[in-house]
């Protein structure tokens, strides 16, 4: 298999220094709402880089760490229609196209030769999108999905990088373990713990070892640091089972109340059960709840529940988990509700069933539904809401998901596990 992974550098700020093209050579930051008291950086230029600027970091943060710096808003629209137009060209080599958000892809070229090399489609690519596009790329080249997306990290931007069967252990195993693929901040600090510090000793590590510090996940670590992923690329209209649905929001302001809490994960419960009700993926058995605190540390947890579809259940589900697992000493910025385990409307039956307690409540949540679909999400809410007028405004159904750390499909995994202050902070527990 021959795998290329492109990433468009320093995305967001380049299409912004492409519409304005006063803005080239400029340090170049694009903000979330910047009259917003927390809005943060999104993306930066590479001058902006120079002075220190970072994803995440709060607006006054950035400017302090560079006075020049220009802030531009979001426009995802624009945004979208750059990654549509290079996707275009990746498709002239191959209709193998997996994209990893809106500015990197995985492109399956093995049955491309006729075009070259690996490397030569990759040249290729690199220099159509720059000369067509006005944006640069990075284009790691290698025999996996996972190897190419470290390949094309190690050098940019407008780069072209080959790991191959021959190389890849001088060129990757000197680098630290969380440059791998799902191995988040929490991964590495539980892997240095017991010495695992590089992908060379992640891949030396024995397999029964890891699986016993980190679960399925250490044997799948095992094998990507082997270089023995075999996950083949998806075309683009292959869209993989859904294993899960969540929602996620990062509010206007830091949130120190409980009350506020259970509120907005009422709105994300809402967001999870109405998209599994529209992919008919039947009831969920397990809740997960990500946490993002003001100082932009994540957290999250699950637990399991009864099998569910409704929005009460799957909302106090999290509720608790907040309730019972989040001690830090600090204010909440995001929240995330995500629901897994699926029937796919083939249960079995038990004692819960027969209650009638379920069905009553599903009911009402259909009626509910109802009339939405026919007078819009707004016209009826749950009493809670009213509580906070913003809230009543709140419909992130159609929003997309964040994905915090490295992918939506370890993010529940990432940070699972007692959180690192055992105080018990701000919150009212009422």
């Amino acid at each position: 298999m021959v795998v290329l992974h492109s990433d468009l550098n320093n995305f967001y700020a380049s299409v912004e220094k492409k519409l304005f093209p006063e803005l080239a050579g400029k340090p170049v930051a694009v903000c979330g709402d910047k009259e917003a008291r927390h809005g943060v950086v999104l993306a930066k230029s590479e001058e902006a880089k120079a002075f220190g600027v970072k994803t995440g970091d709060v607006i006054w943060e950035a400017q302090r760490k560079c006075p020049q710096l220009v802030i531009r808003p979001v426009r995802f629209a624009e945004y979208a229609k750059e990654s549509r137009a290079v996707r275009e060209i990746y498709a002239r080599y191959t209709d193998r196209i997996e994209p990893f958000g809106i500015d990197e892809c995985w492109l399956d070229v093995t049955h491309s030769r006729i075009f070259g090399s690996g490397e030569e489609i990759a040249e290729r690519i690199r220099r159509e999108v720059k000369k067509e596009r006005s944006l640069t790329v990075s284009v790691g080249v290698s025999f996996n999905k996972v190897f190419a997306k470290l390949a094309s990290d190690l050098k940019k931007p407008d780069a072209v990088t080959v790991v191959s069967r021959e190389n890849y252990r001088e060129k990757l195993y000197s680098l630290p373990a969380g440059a791998l693929l799902y191995v988040g901040k929490a991964t590495a600090q539980r892997l240095r713990k017991v010495g695992i510090v590089t992908i060379g000793d992640l891949a030396a590590a024995e397999p029964k070892m890891l699986s016993g510090l980190l679960g399925k996940w250490g044997e799948m670590l095992s094998r990507y640091a082997r270089g023995e992923d075999s996950t083949p690329v998806r075309g683009q209209n292959e869209a993989p089972p859904l294993k899960s649905v969540g929602n996620s929001l990062t509010y206007f302001e830091d949130l120190y109340r409980t009350e506020d809490i259970k509120r907005l994960l009422y709105v994300l419960a809402e967001s999870v059960a109405a998209r599994m009700k529209d992919a008919h993926l039947g009831k969920a058995d397990t809740v997960h709840l990500w946490v993002r605190d003001k100082e932009l540390q994540s957290y999250s947890w699950q637990k399991k529940v009864r099998p569910t579809a409704l929005v009460g259940e799957i909302a106090e589900a999290a509720f608790s988990l907040f309730l019972e697992r989040y001690t830090a000493r600090r204010a909440v910025r995001g929240l995330g509700v995500t629901a897994s385990g699926f029937d796919r409307g083939i249960e079995q039956l038990t004692f819960d069933s027969f209650g009638g307690d379920y069905e009553k409540k599903a009911r009402a949540e259909e009626a509910v539904s109802k009339i939405r679909e026919k007078y819009g999400y707004s016209k009826i809410q749950r009493g809670i809401m009213f509580e906070d007028r913003t809230a009543l405004k709140l419909d992130v159904r159609g929003e997309r998901l964040e994905r915090p750390e490295s992918g939506a499909a370890h993010t529940f995994f990432e940070e699972d596990g007692a959180p690192p202050d055992g105080g018990e902070g701000p919150w009212n527990k009422t």
